[in-house]
């Protein structure tokens, strides 16, 4: 029975998700202190969180059973991922279920800001009429400048068309194409600050983006620029954005959003008389509430119940139908590794997998990350789907990822090379739509089911060499169950997998390599 644990409120229909799934035992704390924290984590297989949890490295070494962690809505800078990656623990969240909710909230944001609507509805309530001090913008035909064109973006983008406003956005990560279709011109970030008579910043807070609009960016844009920021705290430079209101560079500002939360009651921007703020609004919405809740919790329990993974943040995720097409793949790529993993004895300076045919097609990222674990597997027992490449990264292992469309004698086929500790290629292809096969050992061709233990055995070509092995294994009580022969008549030299039960042991393994005509004698264990 796994555990999961709820430590912020989730909105009921989310909490049903988990409650009614079979074989999830549900544990509803919201509110726990960093201590209380501590201790309810240690045995528990699941975390869900909004943003008022801090998923600390503490929490994270103190979890430990903890395998998955969902975040109710889009960010995740309360939860030290760099943390939960290396411990192998998948960090999911919802970055659908508040977009159309945000994206109106940015637009609720521009329309307050460019008509003073918080500042004259002060007034009237405090018995003022004070009609020729809010004369405010009229949107239509002005230029908004969209920074970032993500979901939420997109959304904004197609809303502000509808007021009738021309849309320009920045996003290197965008192909004009794409934009052209959306009917927004994309344009860099210093021509977005030079033309826009409104910017609204749609991109997550990361290392790159923290302070994108400061006192660089303002003294570029245009003057009585609007700004809005319902993204993340700290994208706008508060203390830039300060200063370019007090000198009239910046128009006004509306923010939902604060490097902290809650800022403090003295806060300077709080009582600006040009800027309009809400308390982290964005996804404050009945519907959004349930949408993310739900959404989450699905998630956390499709990954607990069958592995799963959707709207992972540092590990690629898996559709449905995407798992579908690659799942075969993932099964010959860890066999992939793992048979290289076990061949190599020392280290392992770079790894190339190289997709041909009909694979390479795909997406194929989760695919090379299986070849990681199976590649790890013999020198850490911590591998998993997570963390592979953080190890591979750790140990100095370079991957190399190539896709090819020459001629192959199979429809699909992956081919892995490893270079350090020696020199190997290992090639497999998929038999009958999903049955693994491996079809290339260096130069020997041949067709061998990647299953259990496994003895591959080079040895010049020379009659009895097959007798002798055969006799060796019989005589120590070995079942043969599969032999699969292949030979470089040029070099009169030969190899041989022998899928054997039990694995034999190591004497056994040293009288092989003594027989005649023997060159080396490795076993490995492929799995089921």
């Amino acid at each position: 029975m796994a555990r999961v644990l709820v430590t912020d409120s989730l909105a009921p229909q989310g909490l049903r998700v988990l409650e009614q799934a079979p074989g999830l035992e549900v544990v509803d704390a919201p509110g726990l202190s960093p201590g209380d924290l501590l201790e309810a984590i240690r045995d528990v297989d699941g975390l869900v969180i909004r943003s008022g949890t801090k998923v600390t490295g503490d929490v994270i070494e103190a979890g430990t059973r903890l395998k998955v962690i969902g975040r109710a809505g889009i960010g995740v800078d309360n939860v030290d991922v760099p943390a939960a990656t290396q411990r192998g623990i998948v960090v999911v969240n919802t970055p659908e279920g508040n977009n159309v909710t945000t994206a109106e909230h940015a637009i609720a944001l521009l329309i307050a800001l460019a008509r003073h609507v918080p500042q004259a509805t002060a007034s009237m309530k405090a018995g003022k009429w004070e009609k020729k001090k809010f004369q405010g913008m009229e949107l239509f035909n002005r230029v908004l400048g969209v920074v970032g064109l993500g979901n939420i973006g997109r959304i904004v983008a197609d809303r502000a068309r509808g007021l009738g406003m021309r849309v320009i956005a920045a996003d290197p990560h965008i192909p004009s194409d794409v934009a052209q279709k959306m009917d927004v011109e994309l344009v860099s970030v210093d021509e977005l600050l030079e033309r826009a008579d409104a910017i609204t910043v749609h991109v997550p807070r990361t290392k790159e983006t923290t302070g994108l609009l400061g006192r660089e960016a303002f003294a570029k844009a245009k003057p009585g620029v609007l700004v809005i920021n319902a993204a993340r705290g700290g994208i706008v430079d508060e203390d830039a954005l300060l200063e370019a209101l007090d000198e009239g560079r910046v128009g006004g500002a509306a923010l939902d959003v604060f490097i902290e939360e809650p800022p403090p009651a003295e806060h300077p921007l709080l009582v600006h008389d040009k800027v309009i703020c809400t308390p982290h609004l964005g996804a404050s919405t009945e519907q959004a509430q349930r949408n993310v809740s739900v959404a989450v919790a699905e998630q956390v329990r499709d990954f607990l119940l069958d592995g799963t993974v959707r709207n992972a943040v540092n590990v690629p995720s898996v559709s449905p139908e995407l798992l579908e097409q690659v799942r075969p793949y993932l099964r010959l790529g860890e066999k992939l590794g793992r048979f290289q993993g076990q061949l190599c004895p020392g280290a392992i300076e770079e790894i190339e997998i190289e997709y041909a045919g009909e694979v390479a097609e795909l997406r194929v990222a989760p695919i090379t990350i299986s070849v990681l674990k199976g590649l790890l597997e013999s020198v850490s027992d911590r591998v998993n789907m997570v963390n592979a490449p953080v190890i591979a990264q750790e140990r100095g292992i370079r991957v190399v990822e190539t896709k090819s469309t020459r001629p192959m004698d199979f429809a699909s086929a992956i081919t892995t090379r490893v270079r350090g500790c020696m020199d190997r290629l290992i090639s497999g292809a998929l038999f009958h739509g999903n049955q693994p096969r491996i079809v290339r050992i260096d130069d020997f061709m041949l067709e061998a089911i990647p299953e259990g233990p496994t003895v591959l055995i080079h040895n010049h070509d020379q009659p009895g060499v097959v007798g002798a092995i055969g006799a060796c294994m019989g005589d120590a009580g070995l079942n043969i169950s599969r032999m699969q022969l292949a030979l470089v008549p040029e070099r009169q030299e030969a190899a041989m997998l022998v899928n054997i039960d039990p694995a034999p042991p190591e004497e056994v393994m040293e009288q092989l390599r003594a027989l005649p005509h023997v060159i080396t004698a490795q076993l490995v264990d492929l799995g089921r």
